[in-house]
């Protein structure tokens, strides 16, 4: 069964549209921990549109299990991961009009550039993922830069319409998980992912982990965060693919 790393940007994002101390995304995290939570996510971007250095610094004090920091390759971002050193950075790109960052990172295109990154991020001992989407050439190349671990972007599948196009999505998906474990990489999966449509990309075999953010933190506001946790742990193991099939 693939683990769960819960996303808390959006518990953050309701605090910063007045502007105030709540609610206080480091409570949410405790809250997904006590679900069963395997992994907080976060992404500290440029503008600190959610998200903010205080934040980061009481997650890293504070979470117990994996923490998983979103970030760009900006300078100062990188200098701050460095200083923090969460268990993972994951490397994705930001544009400031995206209301959620959509696509992955061209690892192909800016090389030079993270594999500088991921070096001095392996110098203080964090682990280092690409976001990037499902495409041979760019999980290629993140084994070459010397990532750890992809997560691959499920837009594509999460957004798919049709029964067509979400069979060609799950097997696109199928390829590539298979490709970044013959590199030698740890495969993630994230975005778009939800209640409803979870089951079929938990049953794609090779997928280590999956991070989700906005249907948890959505469904909480109903049930509270640990309920919301758990069900969508239960929804994971519920559909993971058996052992022979892996």
């Amino acid at each position: 069964m693939a683990l769960l790393g819960v996303n808390i940007d959006l518990v953050a994002t309701v605090r910063q549209a007045r502007a105030t101390d709540e609610p206080d995304p480091v409570w949410a995290a405790a809250e997904a921990e006590l679900g069963g939570a395997d992994g907080i996510t976060f992404h500290l971007r440029e503008d600190r549109r959610h998200v903010n250095d205080r934040d980061a610094r009481l997650l890293r004090q504070t979470v117990g299990v994996k923490l998983n920091m979103e970030m760009s390759i900006a300078p100062e971002i990188v200098g701050i991961a460095c200083e923090l050193t969460p268990t993972q950075a994951t490397l994705v790109p930001e544009r400031r009009e995206e209301l959620t960052t959509e696509g992955g990172l061209d690892v192909r295109e800016h090389r030079e550039r993270i594999t500088e990154v991921i070096a001095r991020l392996h110098d203080v001992g964090v682990i280092v993922s690409a976001f990037i989407e499902p495409v041979p050439d760019q999980i290629e190349a993140s084994a070459a830069a010397g990532f750890d671990a992809v997560e691959l972007w499920t837009g594509g599948y999460a957004h798919a319409k049709s029964a067509a196009e979400v069979e060609s999505a799950l097997s696109t998906l199928s390829r590539a998980v298979e490709t970044g474990t013959r590199a030698g990489l740890e495969v993630h999966g994230g975005h778009g992912l939800t209640y409803r449509n979870v089951a079929q990309v938990a049953a794609v075999p090779g997928f280590i982990e999956f991070n989700i953010g906005h249907s948890i933190v959505s469904r909480a506001m109903f049930v509270g965060i640990r309920e919301a946790v758990r069900s969508m742990k239960q929804l994971l193991e519920r559909h993971a693919p058996s052992e022979m099939s892996v």
